[in-house]
């Protein structure tokens, strides 16, 4: 993966990520993910980035350079993780939402849950995580020279298959077309509506 491809906006990246691979070497083994929905997340211009109200020590990571791990936990429950985007020192990121393993799927069936149906192990941020095996150990990394865990490209997709819609379950900027993902590919998650989402004025 070249870093000048992840060294742009947010929302310029993400459709990009789709049919790339992240690859994670854990003691239990390796699995890799090919990449099949992704969503954008900008800085202090965009009210569901964590980085709107400025720099934290949790969302430091999204301030640095290009190619770096994000990786935070949502709800308290899973980790999520976001490929870092754009120019140092300006926060931006991509969440990635869902992916098809092609590596290593009986381990991340073992980490999903022995009845999970091939399509659903990586499907939605916590699970890609889970499956993946990325924790919070994984926050910072470089992705484009660390050996435990990789962001690499894959196949060639065609941008007929490429779609955008609003991004799931976030209660500000909710209908930002910022989500992006495979048309037609059983991995991706369903759309979601936040309950605590605002509808647009006027409406």
């Amino acid at each position: 993966m070249n870093v000048d491809l992840l060294a742009h906006p947010a929302e310029e990246v993400a459709p990009k990520l789709l049919g790339s691979v992240l690859t994670c070497k854990t003691p239990e083994g390796t699995v890799r993910i090919a990449i099949t929905e992704t969503e954008a997340y900008s800085g202090a211009a965009d009210p569901a980035s964590h980085a709107y109200r400025g720099q934290t020590p949790r969302n430091a990571v999204m301030f640095g350079p290009a190619g770096h791990l994000y990786v935070y936990r949502s709800h308290g429950l899973h980790w999520c993780a976001n490929v870092v985007t754009g120019t140092d020192g300006i926060a931006s990121a991509v969440l990635i939402r869902a992916g098809r393993v092609i590596e290593g799927e009986d381990l991340a069936r073992k980490r999903r849950g022995e009845r999970v149906e091939s399509p659903r192990l990586a499907r939605g941020p916590g699970n890609f995580c889970q499956a993946l095996g990325i924790t919070g150990e994984h926050n910072g990394a470089d992705l484009l020279t660390c050996t435990s865990v990789v962001l690499s490209e894959g196949e060639s997709v065609p941008d007929a298959l490429i779609q955008a819609g609003p991004r799931v379950g976030v209660s500000k900027a909710h209908d930002w077309q910022h989500r992006f993902y495979l048309a037609g590919d059983r991995t991706v998650s369903a759309y979601r509506l936040s309950p605590r989402a605002k509808p647009p004025a006027g409406a």
